[in-house]
């Protein structure tokens, strides 16, 4: 990503409505994931988060057993550090680069990371490597090709995704598909009208993680975070991203 995006992500993740409401979506899903599965009787759960950023879903992740986790960015990996000092937090990317050789994991997780990849196909080939078998990953990636913008640019996104494409992908490296399906759905109006409108119109919508109004900040996360428990359960036929979670047999 481009440096000043990572500096927006450590000033945001700990308060930026994205950020928030979509880690209490995710622990929601993780919660009844972990529990209608195998690894509900596994004490405790050895995790790993691929692509941490600068750290802000360790601590939601460590509530769920013991963490580890890789980050390719060195500035990012070093905040990571700062906040979650005893976890063990390793450089590396994917899918060649991971520094995890011979180590399995019972949960996998990859927030808005594959698109990142451009090889992404041999991204998931790693990571099927790197689930115990039984075990879970969770993805999330961004949706639709359409909605392709400035913002992915300054992420440097080499995609988005459809839920029928990420799970053929999946299915297609050996992973069983337990769900999948959209989230971000209350706000995909405004999102998408937003985007449609930025590239009609040339104006940038490179810094929409820029943080708004105190007020307007708590009104997206109460919209974003109220789909939770929805989710957890049957994710949406459509929104802004795409959410999975696949089984290694």
């Amino acid at each position: 990503m481009d440096r000043d995006v990572y500096q927006r992500m450590i000033g945001h993740q700990s308060s930026h409505w994205w950020f928030t409401a979509r880690r209490h979506l995710l622990a929601k899903v993780i919660s009844t994931e972990i529990s209608q599965s195998e690894c509900a009787a596994i004490k405790p759960l050895e995790l790993l988060e691929i692509g941490c950023g600068p750290g802000g879903n360790l601590a939601m992740l460590a509530e769920y057993g013991q963490v580890t986790a890789t980050e390719m960015d060195p500035q990012a990996l070093a905040h990571a550090r700062q906040l979650m000092p005893s976890l063990n937090l390793l450089q590396g990317s994917l899918p060649n680069d991971h520094n995890l050789q011979g180590q399995q994991f019972d949960l996998v997780c990859l927030f808005d990371v594959l698109e990142h990849i451009q090889q992404d196909a041999e991204a998931l080939e790693a990571v099927f490597a790197l689930t115990k078998p039984g075990g879970l990953v969770m993805l999330t990636v961004p949706a639709y090709q359409w909605l392709f913008s400035e913002h992915d640019r300054a992420h440097h996104h080499f995609r988005r995704y459809t839920a029928g494409a990420l799970s053929r992908l999946a299915q297609r490296k050996g992973f069983v598909v337990d769900k999948v399906g959209y989230f971000n759905t209350f706000l995909f109006p405004v999102i998408a009208a937003r985007r449609v409108l930025a590239r009609l119109t040339g104006q940038s919508a490179a810094q929409d993680d820029r943080m708004p109004a105190a007020w307007l900040n708590r009104l997206l996360h109460r919209i974003f975070a109220a789909e939770a428990p929805i989710v957890a359960k049957h994710p949406f036929p459509f929104g802004v991203s795409v959410v999975a979670i696949l089984k290694r047999p």
